[in-house]
Formats: C-alpha cells, sequence, structure tokens
C-alpha cells in the first residue's frame, strides 16, 4: 500500500484529526524521518544553549557574592585614577548603574532581536549572541588588571545586551529546527540554560572559588571557556529551516537543511508539512501590532513573559538570603538555603524537557500559577505573622522551596517559547522581541521598586506576586489555546478574534 492511500485511508476513517498532526498519525517512514533526535539537532540544541543561555544566566548570578569587593574596588579606582572620593549614597548610586546596565542592555538586545532574526537569519542571531559574550567577558577579565570601571560597565552593557537576544531569538531558533513532537522539549533549553547559567554563577562566586578580593574578575569572565567551547564549530550549526523557506524564500537550502536535521531524505510532502508559513516576507513591527488578529497572541505573549519576571521569582533570589534571615537562619545557614534553593530550581527545570514532551501546556500552566498563587500569598501571611507562631519560620522557608517547584514546571519554562507555538514565522521575531522586551522592563521593575515596596508593606510586599500569577491563571484559563501537537498555523486561527476567540 503506498503512503498516500494510507494517508487517504487515515483521512476517512479518522476524520476529527487535525490536518497538522499527520506527522504524529502518519506512516512509519515518515515518522522515522522526523519524530527523533539526531547528531545535528542535539549538537544544535545542546550547543547554542550553552553558548548563550548559560553565560546569560551566569552573569545574572555572578554579582551577587564578590559585590563589596568590585565596590571596594570601584571606590579605590576612582581615588587613583580620578582623584574622586565618592560617598557611601555615590558609592551606592554607581552600584546601581553597574548592575541595572545588565537591564537595559537586555531590553535593548530584545527590540534588536526581531530586526536581526528576520534580516540575517536565526543562525546568525546566535554567532552575535557569542560574539557579544566573548567581548563582554574580555572587559570583565582585563577590566581590573587595566583599573577601568568604564570597561566593567561596558562589559555589563554588552552581556545585557546578548542576554536580551537570546531571551528573543534562542528560543525561536530552538523550535524551528524541531520536528513538531519535539519543539516544545528543544524550546525550553533556554530556560533550562538559564536556570543552569544562575546555579553555576553564584557557585564559582562563592568567596572559596573566585568571588573574593583579587579573584572576582575571573569570576566574572568564567563563562568565557564555555562560548569559546561552544562556538569554536559554529560552522556547523544549521540555520532554520522555516526562515530560509518562508522569509528567505530559499526552499532548495530550506530542504538541504531540513535534511540535515532529519538525518535523512525527506519526500515533498513531508517538506511541505513541516513548514508552517507561506508567507514569503518578514513583518515589521508596526506591521504586527495594526494586525488585530494577532492581537490576543500578544498580549498572551507579552503577559507571559512579563509575568514570568513579576511572578516574584526574581525578588526571591535577589532577597533570599535577608528572606531566609528573617525566618529565624543563621547568616551561614542562609546562605547554604540561597544556594539550595538555586539547585532546587536547576533540578526541576531539568524536567522541562520531558514535560514539554509528554503534557499539555494548558494544564501545566494553570496548576503553575495557582499553585505559585497559593504559597507566595501562605509566604506574605507567615512571614507577617513569623513572631506569633513558632513553626512559620520553617513554613516561610518551605512555602519558597515549594513556589520555586511549582514555578519551574510552568511560569518557568513556557513563557519563553509560547510565542514560537502561538505565531506563524513571519510575525513571529517580532512577537518573541516584544515578548522578551517585557520580561526585562518587568525584571528592571522589580530590581527597582521591590526593596521601596518592602520597606513600605513589609511581608505584605509579595501581593502583588501573588496577584500576577492569579492573572496569568484566568489568561490561561480562558484565553490560552493548547499548542502542543499543533502546527501555529492552526493555533493562529483560534485566536484570531481576539478576546472572542472560543480556544477550548
Amino acid at each position: 500500500m503506498t503512503e498516500q492511500n494510507e494517508l487517504q485511508i487515515l483521512n476517512k476513517t479518522t476524520p476529527n484529526v487535525r490536518k497538522s498532526d499527520h506527522c504524529v498519525y502518519s506512516s512509519p517512514d515518515k515518522q522515522n524521518v522526523r519524530g527523533k533526535w539526531t547528531a545535528l539537532l542535539i549538537f544544535a540544541g545542546y550547543c547554542s544553549t550553552l553558548g548563550t543561555a548559560v553565560p546569560a544566566g551566569y552573569c545574572i548570578g555572578v554579582m551577587n557574592s564578590p559585590g563589596v569587593f568590585i565596590r571596594t574596588w570601584c571606590n579605590e579606582t576612582l581615588i587613583l585614577r580620578y582623584r574622586v572620593q565618592l560617598s557611601m549614597t555615590q558609592l551606592d548610586l554607581l552600584w546601581s548603574a553597574i548592575i541595572s546596565i545588565f537591564l537595559v542592555g537586555g531590553a535593548v538586545g530584545s527590540y534588536a532581536g526581531a530586526i536581526v532574526a528576520n534580516k540575517y537569519g536565526r543562525k546568525r542571531c546566535v554567532m552575535i549572541c557569542g560574539m557579544l559574550f566573548g567581548i563582554g567577558g574580555m572587559c570583565f577579565f582585563f577590566c581590573r588588571m587595566l583599573n577601568s570601571i568604564e570597561m566593567l560597565i561596558l562589559g555589563r552593557f554588552l552581556v545585557g545586551l546578548a542576554s536580551g537576544i537570546t531571551t528573543s531569538c534562542i528560543p525561536m531558533y530552538l523550535s524551528e529546527i524541531a520536528p513538531l513532537e519535539l519543539r516544545g522539549s528543544l524550546g525550553v533549553f533556554c530556560a533550562v540554560g538559564m536556570c543552569a547559567g544562575v546555579v553555576f554563577g553564584q557557585i564559582f562566586s562563592l568567596r572559596t572559588v573566585f568571588g573574593n578580593k583579587t579573584q572576582w574578575h575571573i569570576a566574572l569572565s568564567l563563562y568565557l571557556v564555555l562560548v569559546v567551547v561552544c562556538f569554536a564549530p559554529f560552522f556547523l550549526y544549521p540555520e532554520s529551516p522555516k526562515w530560509l523557506y518562508s522569509i528567505k524564500g530559499d526552499r532548495e537550502e530550506a530542504q538541504a537543511q531540513l535534511m540535515r536535521l532529519r538525518g535523512g531524505n525527506l519526500k515533498p510532502d513531508v517538506f511541505t508539512s513541516e513548514m508552517d508559513s507561506n508567507e514569503d516576507e518578514a513583518r515589521g513591527y508596526w506591521d504586527v501590532l495594526k494586525d488585530k488578529t494577532l492581537w490576543l497572541p500578544l498580549i498572551i505573549v507579552c503577559v507571559y513573559q512579563g509575568g514570568n519576571q513579576l511572578s516574584g521569582i526574581n525578588a526571591i533570589f535577589y532577597y533570599s538570603v535577608s528572606i531566609f534571615r528573617r525566618a529565624g537562619l543563621s547568616d551561614q545557614a542562609a546562605e547554604l538555603a540561597n544556594l539550595g534553593a538555586g539547585s532546587i530550581n536547576l533540578a526541576t527545570s531539568l524536567l522541562g524537557p520531558y514535560l514539554m514532551a509528554r503534557v499539555n501546556r494548558r494544564p501545566l500552566m494553570l496548576i503553575s500559577t495557582l499553585l505559585c498563587c497559593i504559597f507566595l500569598l501562605g509566604f506574605a501571611l507567615m512571614l507577617f505573622f513569623i513572631d506569633d507562631v513558632w513553626w512559620f519560620g520553617t513554613g516561610c522557608i518551605a512555602c519558597i522551596f515549594l513556589y520555586i517547584f511549582s514555578f519551574q514546571f510552568g511560569v518557568g519554562p513556557i513563557p519563553y517559547f509560547i510565542g514560537s507555538e502561538l505565531f506563524q514565522v513571519s510575525p513571529r521575531p517580532v512577537a518573541m522581541s516584544l515578548g522578551s522586551l517585557s520580561s526585562w522592563c518587568c525584571n528592571f521593575a522589580v530590581g527597582m521598586a521591590f526593596p521601596t515596596l518592602q520597606n513600605l508593606w513589609g511581608p505584605f510586599s509579595f501581593l502583588p506576586f501573588s496577584i500576577t500569577c492569579f492573572i496569568m491563571f484566568l489568561l490561561t484559563k480562558f484565553y490560552l489555546p493548547e499548542t502542543r501537537g499543533r502546527n501555529p498555523s492552526e493555533v493562529a486561527q483560534m485566536v484570531s478574534k481576539g478576546f472572542r476567540s472560543k480556544v477550548l
């Protein structure tokens, strides 16, 4: 029996099966070509993640422990080079600028990601990220020996720029080179890589490792080893077949790249089914924003990415040591608990590829957002009454760990790649960039506003985070269609009517 006859029989006997799901219910030969891990797919997934997402997370987690030594060095350098003695307030302002310039770079990189991805391709986006991380790392390594605060600030901006491009383009790149069955598993690599990078940054910046007075520049730049190893074989990286086909219009090269990725010969109908868009030109920011059929998925992506930051995870990790101390732990125990929280964050995130391949997005987001809302509310109440009930200190610590666990199987990974599943190829870079921009802006807002809220509201400063999680729960329940196993062209139709869309 021919493959065409098999598909005809399949369509007659299973009328409710979507056309886009033929990749799941197709013949064994087609399934062998498409729905499996190949050597090139594994290579591209791991190397691009280790070379971009892990350094991005590393630059987030590395600054806390050696901060006191970097501040002292900044003060001494200003006296030596410019004969300027800063007051404590001025030194705090300088340190805030060094920290915040990373977030500014992230916002700029997020906006630029769509332009670069459409014009130069997804593969070159990965290369640009590697170059920026490399230059930034060299600035970190040489700034101390050259007594240059300017190099430190420049390095922070460059790695922030690279991180912004990473969060907007890497999940899109990984999702586009993956077969439909593995799209979620590969798309979540960016989130896992950033979690791993944060933990590595915390470890290598410990005072007993490199986070001390004479070696903090090594701690800041150590991720360069990963960048060099992962980008040395860059010429082997595949380009996104969907970008080649839908944006560049190069069918032959798209087919050649897809053949490399799938590790076998491709029949014409298999190639066509892999390409989820017939559009032949890129769409800019204004074109996407004025298209009313894209408003709902844009809102979902931006709320998810921004909610990822406003859900409280950054506040927990920025101020976890002080929170643990408030819960009754000693200084040493608080630092160990902080490292334990980061380790649980990483360990749970490693479940992401397994879950994304086997569990639908909607239930994961519904459960994750609801649990995060409950645990944050419980944490705020227990922290407020911690002096009245003897076991509330332990309860606060338990709520933090349970919150981190709940965060990492839904709220943590899904926002990074959901845009790749909601949008077709043409508007996808803009949507991913706007989502990433929302994430970096909300990250900046948390870093700037949370200390003030903490002073004004005390434990109840965590209530806005709990409310954010509940808003994400409602958005998921009523407006997020199930995207697992569906082509974006099909999903786009489900959300094309805005808030009047019927997604269930």
